[in-house]
């Protein structure tokens, strides 16, 4: 079809638009462009860097795992969102987000409202 734009072309014209929806973890990421050596352009989502987890500690509230507890389940009780799970993600050192509800007991941070600041803005 001769004539329509790639999506993230057509978002290139709208001011202030970003590919990734507000509750996404990559809607504040930077979007970067690869040129392929045949000129085709493709837009990817830059790393995120989180602050240090020692110096987020303050900016979270410590929760105990009770049997049957689930990522998204207490991202649905913390936040609202079951799709919020990655925010627990990011809380807390594991690679695997499963892990933080796997054991029973264990007392995994649950960051407050707002998440944690961007690396630049406090922990640069």
């Amino acid at each position: 079809m001769a004539g329509i734009e790639p999506y993230e072309n057509a978002l290139d014209a709208i001011p202030g638009a970003h590919p990734y929806p507000r509750s996404s973890r990559y809607h504040d990421a930077e979007i970067g462009v690869h040129r392929l050596r045949d000129g085709t352009e493709v837009r990817y989502a830059k790393r995120r860097l989180l602050p240090p987890l020692e110096a987020a500690r303050g900016e979270s509230a410590p929760h105990t795992v009770n049997s049957g507890e689930r990522p998204d389940l207490l991202a649905q009780r913390y936040f609202g969102d079951p799709g919020q799970w990655w925010q627990l993600a990011d809380a807390n050192p594991v690679l695997d987000p499963q892990e933080l509800t796997e054991e029973a007991g264990r007392v995994i941070e649950i960051p407050h409202a707002g998440g944690f600041p961007a690396p630049g803005d406090r922990y640069a």
